[in-house]
């Protein structure tokens, strides 16, 4: 049984985990560890797109600039202008990139193309430990040692749980998570357009969930229809001509005819929060930490937003799993975090219910909240900083 110490093991190797990794990596011997060997494409055809689509907010993309993870081909890079949201009965809420003084609200990028931005910028940077799956973790006083399936161990000074809201190291160090399952599910796929989408973003609160549609490079989109499970089921058993008709039809056919790109896939919504995102010589990263309702499109923006507040928290020379760093850490992430699940939730439960009174109020509040200049552009700056 050989051991191999290092400053850091991160454990996690998507985006959240890729990207501190790469931020750590000037300073710190870092280890990644990843059940799966990253795929990195030589290429990506034109018409092969990937479903999980994020919207990636400026300061995300300044913060994967910085480390150089943000090397995606221009053409798969979209951009959001303006963000247009309905209301059920006649409410609405625009939001333009230009009260801002800025070019775009957000990107819109492929997880499969942004993920292997970060891996090519890894190379040679940290240890990719992969394919790997722990079996083991003891959390010492002075080091953390994780054993692999394989026997090999582990040492570090820190570990990072950073793979996802089913994180084995979280559960391994004894912190609990606290959930509340919206018995909904989020259901994804691509779409052509037959009229350009003019880079907005939009999103109808409806009867039966939230419909968002997401601009991607030419005349294409990308969509999350949250909706309770039984019809999250039956969009994804719909053939290709059938879903896109359903998609279209749905909302009136703003951007004309639309023809599916890739199937319908679903997965479950979770407002998760754990007990605490630190411990002894541990620290929680992005689904392992908290998840949020994607009405917002914000989950990867908290998720890099940890990454970016631990790599500025720890500091070269100390020792990276010392205590009082991180509680500094989570002090810092607490009031981005609980700020921004309170908003996805209340937004939620309140286009959700049914009462007539709540339906009329919060499209008014729709209505009044685009009117207030002053209030409409502290909420741009919140969502799309």
């Amino acid at each position: 049984m050989s051991t191999l110490d290092f400053d850091i093991a991160i454990v996690g190797g998507g985006l959240v985990g890729a990207s501190l990794a790469l931020a750590l990596a000037p300073h710190w011997r870092v280890a990644l560890v990843e059940r799966r060997a990253p795929a990195v494409p030589a290429g990506l055809p034109d018409d092969d797109w990937d479903n999980r689509v994020y919207a990636i907010s400026p300061g995300s993309q300044r913060f994967l600039e910085s480390i150089g993870g943000w090397q995606v081909p221009a053409g798969r890079v979209g951009r959001i202008r303006e963000m247009d949201v309905r209301g059920d009965t006649g409410g609405a809420l625009r939001f333009d990139a230009l009260e801002l003084a800025a070019d775009r609200l957000a990107a819109t990028v492929e997880n499969r193309a942004l993920q292997a931005a970060l891996w090519q910028a890894l190379a040679g940077r940290v240890e990719l430990i992969a394919p790997a799956t722990l079996v083991a973790a003891e959390f010492g006083a002075e080091a953390v040692s994780l054993t692999l399936d394989d026997g090999r161990v582990l040492r570090a000074r820190l570990a990072v749980a950073a793979e996802g809201a089913q994180s084995w190291l979280r559960e391994a160090a004894g912190i609990a998570v606290r959930r509340w399952p919206y018995q909904q599910k989020g259901v994804v796929a691509n779409f052509r357009c037959a009229r350009p989408h003019g880079d907005i973003a939009r999103q109808w609160f409806r009867a039966d969930g939230v419909l968002a549609w997401l601009p991607l490079p030419g005349n294409r989109i990308s969509i999350v229809w949250s909706t309770d499970d039984a019809r999250a089921a039956e969009l994804c058993a719909l053939a290709p001509a059938e879903l896109a008709e359903r998609v279209a039809g749905a909302v009136g056919r703003p951007l004309g005819e639309l023809t599916t790109l890739t199937p319908a896939a679903a997965f479950p919504l979770v407002l998760g929060r754990a007990e605490r995102c630190i411990g002894p010589r541990l620290a929680l990263v992005g689904d392992a930490a908290h998840t949020i309702h994607p009405l917002a499109g914000q989950g990867v923006n908290l998720g890099f937003g940890d990454a970016a507040a631990l790599a500025a928290t720890l500091l070269p020379g100390r020792d990276p799993g010392d205590a009082m760093l991180l509680a500094r850490y989570a002090r810092a992430r607490a009031e981005d975090v609980i700020l921004m699940q309170s908003v996805c939730d209340g937004l939620q439960k309140l286009f959700s219910t049914q009462d007539p009174l709540l339906g009329r109020l919060r499209n008014f509040g729709l209505r009044l909240t685009h009117r207030a200049g002053p209030l409409k552009r502290m909420l741009m700056r919140q969502a799309f900083r």
